[in-house]
């Protein structure tokens, strides 16, 4: 029986964290016990300032692992559960977003289309997508132009670079966890560059997802911080990394902040 490692990461989600865990330990529990797939979800905690770890230790499920660390960064928290699930036996190793958005049945679906490809992501934006609540019209926005910059600069093929829903096989993994360094917006990209670099097939397929509400997201900084997270990750994939090297050595005071 195959097993999936499933890397949750959560920042203060105290009030949408429950529920999605329970669905997916619940699902997944049922695909295990007719012998279809085995499991494990490891959820990373990153920087959570709210009772997040108190909701998640609720659980007393074998097949659920927990992390926490004082460290934010999305990127930084699945960065670190992939190095945890290589530590255990798996053929899978994905990650999806904890508020929700993708329902345990549609993260399946990726797992079902992966036989012959290294790896298969989800698109919010392809025609047959099931989307039951659309995000605003200036998320979507924001969502387009972020892919648009990031396939430009990348030559990346996906359509949607930034659905929280993604699954490799372990081999993929192995080859570039240790060089992923992008802890903000650009992380899904760099994965997927990477993946890119070692001639992955990667498979992008229709999803069903849902917009949750009481989003993290702040809509006046986040544009922002997604085009300067995508253009440092250019600038480090490029001749002139040595930009980056010296942004790093400046003052604090003198650097850009959030």
């Amino acid at each position: 029986m195959k097993k999936i490692s499933i890397v949750v990461p959560l920042y203060n989600e105290e009030k949408r964290a429950e529920l999605p865990l329970k669905l997916y330990l619940d699902f997944f529990g049922n695909l295990k016990k007719q012998k279809k797939l085995d499991f494990e979800i490891i959820a990373v905690l990153n920087g959570c300032k709210d009772n997040t770890l108190g909701v998640v230790k609720k659980f007393n499920a074998r097949e659920l692992r927990v992390l926490d660390f004082k460290r934010a960064g999305k990127g930084f928290a699945i960065t670190e559960g992939f190095k945890d699930a290589l530590k255990k036996k798996n053929d899978f190793i994905g990650f999806v977003d904890g508020d929700g958005s993708t329902p345990p049945e549609a993260f399946y679906d990726l797992i079902k289309n992966i036989a012959n490809c290294d790896g298969v992501i989800a698109n919010r934006w392809d025609k047959k997508s099931n989307i039951g609540i659309k995000q605003s019209f200036f998320r979507r926005v924001i969502s387009r132009v972020f892919n648009f910059i990031a396939r430009s600069l990348f030559l990346l093929p996906h359509h949607d670079t930034q659905c929280g829903a993604k699954i490799f096989k372990r081999g993929l993994i192995e080859k570039v966890v240790n060089k992923l360094g992008s802890s903000e917006w650009s992380f899904d990209v760099d994965l997927l560059f990477y993946a890119r670099r070692e001639n992955a097939k990667i498979k992008s397929i229709p999803t069903k997802w849902i917009d949750k509400k009481q989003s993290n997201i702040n809509l006046k900084k986040t544009p922002i911080a997604m085009f300067l997270s995508v253009m440092r990750l250019r600038l480090i994939h490029s001749p002139f990394r040595f930009i980056v090297k010296v942004y790093r050595i400046l003052p604090e005071k003198i650097k850009f902040h959030k």
